[in-house]
């Protein structure tokens, strides 16, 4: 199918100004909020220097968090884990698209610029994690590492939460499951494949869009499409079990490309396929369609046209069993599309099965420790 070229834009007179690899300028005040701010002239040059502020990029700061607790428990039936670690709250990475931005409310800031260039890292996490599977009631789950936001965004090259995560889940032997749309992954290559190996390992790298100009603009700090590709290839060549997320798709701006980035994958190395399509709870909806108004004027409307046929008239739903799949008849042909190009590549199969048999508890852990130093 024809992919639509994607041309730069302008922004519309009266439009929030597009900031180069920033997702949104947008500071949208959360759900949440009590207070309405303007800006006004004190007399002082205060407005100027605001207003000079403002034309500056603006950086990101990583907060540094110690949390009580680290893994989330998931009773969602169409989700296909149990429990979850996000080692980071906010993204670098921009997606517009990302559901979890409504997550920064919480904190009192922003879904918007914030969620972007405010991320919070939870440092103590291999402590927090180490103390959940040494509890005598813990019974090992499936577990997926960032689920919400990404385990590999640019903050973990420095702190390495993730990686001591891993480390934790491999002194345990308790399987998990990544998701990731950084080739940050391939540094840990080295703990993931051989928990692979014994089956305690897998991996998802999510691929939206071949097109490097759509990338740019839609998922603005991640990786290039090709570099995503690259990171399958490195997966698999290590004995990794790679899966590719097309998600999510968004009609007339990745849809067409569906079946090519399957068989891109597949020519890669991916072994299954999943694929969601676009959702937009709380603050992401006006997030989403400002954004698209701004870089895609000439097809936005019939965009959310589409997002609303499958979401009975709505712009989202949070229905059980249809809010990743959507309903109505395009949603149908969307799945049938899915369904029969992956059943062709081979990517149709079931999702590997993690061991959760050979989980160590803390006292067979220290057990077999001590065995072996009784050897030398």
């Amino acid at each position: 199918m024809r992919a639509i070229p994607i041309h730069p834009v302008r922004p519309a007179p009266g439009a929030a100004p597009l900031l180069k690899g920033r997702g949104t300028a947008w500071s949208l005040a959360h759900r949440f909020s009590q207070e309405q701010r303007q800006v006004c002239d004190d007399g002082w040059g205060t407005l100027d220097q605001a207003v000079a502020e403002q034309a500056l990029p603006p950086a990101t700061r990583v907060l540094e968090e110690q949390v009580k607790t680290i893994l989330a428990g998931n009773d969602s039936p169409d989700i296909g884990f149990d429990l979850s670690i996000n080692p980071y709250r906010g993204c670098e990475h921009g997606c517009i698209y990302c559901y979890a931005r409504p997550t920064h409310s919480y904190l009192n800031l922003s879904p918007g610029l914030d969620f972007e260039t405010r991320i919070i890292a939870k440092v103590n996490a291999a402590q927090r994690l180490r103390e959940a599977f040494s509890a005598r009631n813990y019974s090992p789950m499936l577990l997926n590492i960032g689920s919400a936001t990404d385990a590999y965004q640019p903050a973990e090259r420095r702190l390495r939460i993730t990686r001591s995560v891993i480390e934790v889940c491999n002194e345990f032997k308790h399987p998990f499951s990544l998701i990731t749309k950084s080739s940050g992954v391939e540094r840990d290559i080295d703990l993931i494949a051989p928990m692979a190996a014994q089956q305690l390992a897998a991996a998802y790298v999510s691929i939206t869009t071949l097109d490097p100009a759509l990338a740019r603009v839609m998922e603005p700090r991640a990786a290039s499409p090709e570099r995503r590709l690259q990171t399958i290839r490195r997966l698999a060549a290590a004995g990794i079990p790679v899966g590719v997320s097309v998600s999510p798709v968004i009609p007339f701006l990745n849809e067409p490309e569906l079946e090519r980035i399957l068989e891109a994958a597949k020519d890669a190395g991916a072994t299954s396929a999943f694929s969601i399509v676009i959702r937009l709870p709380w603050e992401v909806n006006p997030l989403f369609q400002q954004w698209l108004a701004q870089h895609f004027p000439d097809r936005a409307a019939r965009v959310m046209a589409r997002i609303r046929e499958m979401r009975g008239g709505a712009d989202n739903s949070s229905r059980f069993g249809e809010r990743m799949t959507g309903s109505g008849v395009w949603a149908q042909l969307l799945r049938q599309r899915f369904h029969q190009a992956s059943a062709r590549l081979g990517l149709n199969r079931a999702r590997v099965e993690l061991d959760l048999t050979q989980f160590r508890s803390a006292r067979r852990a220290a057990a077999v420790a001590s065995a072996q130093a009784s050897l030398f």
